[in-house]
């Protein structure tokens, strides 16, 4: 059986973010075409539907790294911020970004929220569609 760990992880997200495209619960706010993913970012991400690949890579960092919060997660997201003659800092990403995707995964069916409130775990269905999706890009990296 193929799992998310036997396919790279970039094919698997753009694969996952063409399903999600099809879920109508999955919808990108009014204000994401012009919010920055972070401190760390100096723009906009460019690309049109820049939503459902940050919520498929969300739900893959899910199922790999086990349960997690915003908090996390955002330090997943995040960067070096320039300070100019200073040295680099880290920084992490918008919260904001990652707890919208959680609630529209999760309202969804693909997430659900751990009992000792230690963030969001990833559901059967979730897993099951994330499968799915594997074996879909093992079958076409295959041929």
């Amino acid at each position: 059986m193929v799992t998310v760990y036997d396919v790279p992880a970039e094919k698997l997200i753009l694969k996952v973010a063409e399903k999600l495209k099809e879920n109508d619960k999955i919808v990108p706010p009014d204000w994401a075409e012009f919010a920055k993913t972070g401190v760390q970012a100096e723009r906009a991400p460019v690309q049109p539907d820049w939503w459902y690949t940050r919520a498929a890579s969300v739900i893959r960092k899910l199922y790999v790294k086990g349960p997690m919060g915003t908090s996390k997660l955002s330090a997943e997201y995040g960067g070096y911020v320039d300070r100019g003659a200073k040295p680099n800092r880290a920084v992490r990403g918008s919260r904001n970004i990652i707890r919208k995707c959680l609630i529209q995964l999760q309202d969804a069916g693909l997430l659900v929220a751990t009992k000792d409130k230690q963030g969001r775990a990833i559901s059967p269905a979730g897993q099951s569609m994330l499968d799915n999706a594997a074996k879909e890009v093992f079958d076409e990296t295959k041929n």
